[in-house]
């Protein structure tokens, strides 16, 4: 064995069950296979033109290279970014720690309990430290955040202000300007105007709907909001508040002064810049306002034997199951980070919290006064870490500052805003005054007195954080444990095959995370100038050129952080292209049946129409029906969206009659990147006729899961689409015709990008094409096993072959009174987690293997459900108490003193010989989702209310 190849070490079958795993699917060769699943009209006549794979040692190396040349400057910038210390405890225990990083969401609660407690802390301290009633599992970034509060503001318009066509929004003039350009983008699909000007002159016309606050501003002035928002609730406008989460330790809470949604970015809790994120934001809101929150909510409910248990609360609101009625199409939340920054809090807790804001507040104070006493004024009466400094030339100063390697942000030629973090020290803050006192011409000065200049009416009064969570594990030793304990309540990749279809849930290699720990990736603002990233300008530039080969197009935009996000950019480009051609009322969208779920709340979002068209007995797009429905629209057809292979897990045939049919009605073909596993290297997006397709790079190239986020979700175009890429109002990106911005970050969340360039660095042309090919043939090879073994597959190609993934059809088990969803509780009895379940097609499961799965493990998972199928057959409807309905078992009823189940506990928890050698153990038994959802407990309330309620 080569050990140089990394291929070798991601791709899980071994030569010696190449041929086993052959002969059971009927095939020579793995290319018979290949060609007998996918059709011959698209595959690629050529490899990828993509540089050689790199062994590993080289891979690190080169990276640790090209790292050195990101300038890591001492860096003021804010605009809600700022250098931060992640307590090395949290480093190694969560971001370094694959039993965290390779989870999957939690919809299986069971066996999540440790992520959903972590979750569960991070809302608790969002709604404590934001005066709000409700706070959810995180979004994507701070700027996506108050864009989801603006249109959820605006559902929740009266009945009187719908008929009266009340559609203005206003916006504060000291917005984050990544956030007013993100507001932009979404408002004008929704048609919502927005308005943007001082609070301090708004005439709460009752015209608006709502308005935005930023709480300290962009330049750091603090302003008592009370008076402003109880007159917007006179005139029924409601009021959301982006706020600084640090700030909140020392400012009246939002709720406190009437706000009705507050947002903003967790990322100065412990998170590294990581030039734009990934950063997990908040999003808190009114108790009446539940069913309308974005994003996951964690509640707690109670299992069969009422104990307390969490789950995710809500999730039939997720877009994959409401489509497009889901309150919101962003349906990839930022968990790793999140739990990441409320760990940091419960680590620190309010004292620690109250230290580091104190220190960060004096700081500023001692800067302002040493300004005063040089005779720089600063134009803040109140602030908490940032100054508006007036100076004689702003360009004198950044020449002298960025020669002492350091930034600030100059906002034009006489003014500059610095803002100062829990890392600056006091030679840091000499080095500042220093810079000033040169570019002044005035002797430096240094004071260290520090007076509070926050009034009583800004001031906090109220305390935070009293719960004993916070306020038990600050020690290292305790925090070590608390965090351990809570990861051997989850099942993730690192114990055993997670076969989720369409979520692709394969290796995160070591060596692709390795250097997201180091600071030189870490450390960089995403505003420093361009020449201060080289390091990541040199990594992002060959990853959109990887991608662009990869797909087959001609330009990438990395800026979506998430799948979902990928999608609503696509069409956004897709509709500024149509309006560019003088075709601007093109608006129809055509989905398939058989699409990815969030695909129609994405196009809802972009202001489009969606039509349905019909799959037929196979699961493929009905043609006719396509053919009948483009014509229909074909004045007004804007695009289609598809998913390739289907959601179904089929290469369909007709493909490229399919998108020759939308082009000649006047469409551009959107494709769904979900499904890229089964197309790298064999065939692409562009050779099947689409014009965008999103990918998800934490799907197909590998950046993990982290329980539900990160995700990267970049587009890549044809050529007429180039020139509407996203752009970012800070940094320039995008084309020539940019559409503003989609995410906050100029590239999103640069720092994951760094997985996938090493994934397609270290596997290179032949390794990503063996991985495609590695992967239907794992699929296909679970499939013939099910098959018989008597379990029913829903849909294959046209020579019987499925893709990457197949649909195991679970419906006719009812008859034994056994639902899907028994199958999936039964699994963790097992040691698995549950394939999709009832997606895309209800009481079914879909399978996907992944690539880096080998013979044993697919042997293993193919026995669990095997078996279950012998356990269902001695099932009866009438007689509900049997081991599925009862599954999944604890340890703490396997161990009670009774027994009273009508089976063995042997059968109960070691229903296979291999389960011993490696049993996992659910912490909770099946969770009540109703009771969940009619208690919704969002908080770490104690255990009496919950058992009140």
């Amino acid at each position: 064995m080569n050990t140089d190849v990394f291929a070798k070490r991601h791709i899980g079958i071994g030569n010696k069950d190449l041929g086993t795993m052959l002969k059971k699917v009927g095939a020579s060769s793995l290319d018979q296979l290949i060609t007998e699943t996918i059709p011959a009209d698209i595959r690629l006549e050529e490899p990828l033109d993509l540089a050689p794979a790199m062994d590993e040692h080289s891979f690190l190396n080169h990276l640790h290279s090209v790292s050195q040349k990101n300038k890591l400057f001492k860096t003021y910038i804010g605009l809600g970014y700022h250098d931060t210390i992640t307590p090395s405890v949290i480093k190694r225990n969560i971001l370094e720690n694959p039993g965290w990083y390779t989870a999957y969401t939690p919809y299986q609660a069971e066996i999540a309990q440790g992520r959903l407690e972590a979750l569960l802390n991070f809302q608790t301290v969002i709604t404590e430290l934001t005066g709000m009633e409700l706070a959810n599992a995180s979004l994507l970034d701070e700027a996506t955040a108050a864009a989801e509060a603006m249109t959820m503001l605006f559902a929740l318009r009266s009945r009187a202000q719908k008929k009266q066509g009340v559609q203005k929004f206003f916006v504060s003039e000291e917005v984050l300007p990544q956030t007013v350009s993100l507001l932009k983008t979404r408002a004008i699909p929704l048609e919502i105007e927005l308005v943007f000007g001082s609070h301090t002159d708004f005439d709460f016309d009752p015209a608006y709907f709502g308005a935005l606050l930023q709480y300290p501003g962009k330049y750091g002035a603090i302003y008592d909001y009370e008076g402003f928002v109880t007159k917007a609730h006179e005139q029924e406008i409601k009021v959301a508040v982006a706020a600084d989460i640090m700030s909140l330790v020392l400012l009246k809470s939002p709720g406190e002064f009437g706000a009705d949604v507050v947002v903003g970015t967790t990322q100065r809790f412990g998170i590294p810049l990581g030039y734009g994120g990934p950063h997990a934001a908040f999003f808190a809101t009114r108790e009446a306002y539940k069913r309308n929150i974005p994003g996951r909510i964690i509640g707690v409910t109670k299992d069969l034997d009422g104990k307390r248990a969490l789950r995710m609360a809500l999730q039939t609101r997720e877009q994959h199951i409401k489509r497009d009625k889901a309150t919101s199409n962003i349906c990839t939340a930022q968990v790793l980070l999140a739990v990441m920054a409320g760990m940091y809090a419960v680590y620190h807790g309010p004292g620690g919290l109250k230290y580091i804001a104190n220190k960060i507040h004096g700081r500023t104070q001692q800067l302002a006064q040493s300004l005063a006493a040089m005779g720089v004024g600063q134009q803040n009466t109140q602030y908490f870490d940032t100054l508006n400094i007036k100076v004689t030339d702003s360009a004198k100063l950044k020449a002298i500052a960025e020669a002492k390697e350091i930034n600030f942000h100059y906002i034009d030629g006489k003014h500059v805003s610095v803002s100062l973090n829990e890392t600056t020290s006091d030679l840091d803050l000499e080095a500042i005054i220093a810079c000033f006192a040169e570019a002044e011409g005035v002797k430096a000065e240094n004071h260290s007195e520090t007076t509070t200049v926050l009034e009583a009416s800004v001031a906090r009064t109220q305390p935070f954080m009293e719960m004993e969570v916070f306020n038990r594990y600050h020690s290292e030793t305790e925090m070590m444990r608390y965090i351990k304990k809570l990861e051997r309540k989850d099942l993730a990749l690192n114990h055993s095959m997670i076969s989720l279809g369409s979520c692709t849930m394969k290796l995160n290699a070591a060596t692709e995370m390795l250097p997201l720990s180091w600071p030189q990736w870490g450390g960089v603002h995403p505003f420093v100038p361009v020449d201060q990233a080289a390091g990541y300008q040199e990594v992002l530039a060959s990853l959109e050129h990887q991608l662009n080969v990869i797909t087959g197009f001609a330009g990438t935009s990395l800026q979506p952080n998430s799948g979902a996000q990928g999608e609503y950019a696509g069409l956004m480009c897709i509709r500024a292209y149509h309006e560019s051609r003088g075709e601007g009322h093109r608006n129809i969208c055509i989905i398939p049946a058989s699409a990815h779920g969030t695909n129609p709340a994405s196009a809802v979002m972009a202001g489009m129409k969606v039509v349905v068209t019909k799959t037929d007995e196979k699961g493929n797009i009905d043609l006719n029906d396509l053919a009948e429905k483009a014509e229909k629209h074909k004045e007004n057809l804007s695009a289609l969206m598809v998913t390739y292979p289907s959601t179904h897990g089929v290469y369909e045939s007709s493909i490229k009659q399919i998108t020759q049919l939308i082009h000649d009605n006047g469409g551009q073909v959107y494709m769904d990147g979900a499904n890229m596993n089964a197309q790298v290297g064999l065939t692409n997006p562009a050779n099947i006729g689409a014009d965008v397709c999103h990918l998800n790079l934490h799907k197909t190239f590998a950046i993990p899961h982290g329980g539900g986020g990160p995700g990267v979700g970049p587009i890549c175009v044809a050529p007429q689409l180039v020139p509407f890429l996203p752009g970012n109002p800070v940094i320039p990106t995008g084309g020539d015709q940019a559409i503003t911005a989609i995410s906050a970050a100029p590239w999103g969340s640069a720092l994951a990008c760094l997985i996938s360039y090493a994934y397609i660095s270290l596997l290179g042309e032949k390794g990503l094409t063996d991985s495609t090919r590695a992967a239907i043939l794992n699929a296909n090879y679970m499939k013939e096993r099910l098959v018989d073994g008597g379990f029913d597959v829903l849909y294959t190609g046209e020579q019987g072959r499925a893709a990457h993934e197949m649909i195991v059809d679970c419906r006719p088990f009812k008859t034994n009174g056994i639902e899907v969803t028994d199958i999936a509780k039964r699994l963790m009895d097992y040691g698995f987690h549950a394939p999709t379940v009832s997606f895309p097609v209800a009481g079914t499961l879909m399978i996907e293997p992944t690539e880096s799965e080998g013979l044993a493990e697919l042997d293993r998972f193919c026995d669990a459900l095997l078996a279950i199928k012998n356990e269902i057959e001695s099932c009866h409807a009438e007689e509900p108490n049997n081991v599925l309905k009862n599954a999944p078992h604890t340890l703490e009823m396997l161990t009670a003193d009774s027994w009273e189940l009508p089976y063995s506990r042997e059968k109960a928890a070691y229903p296979l010989a291999y389960v011993t050698e490696n049993k996992f153990w659910p912490s909770v038994r099946r969770v009540d989702e109703a009771f969940g959802d009619r208690n919704l407990i969002c908080s770490c309330a104690p255990i009496e209310d919950f058992i009140e309620a």
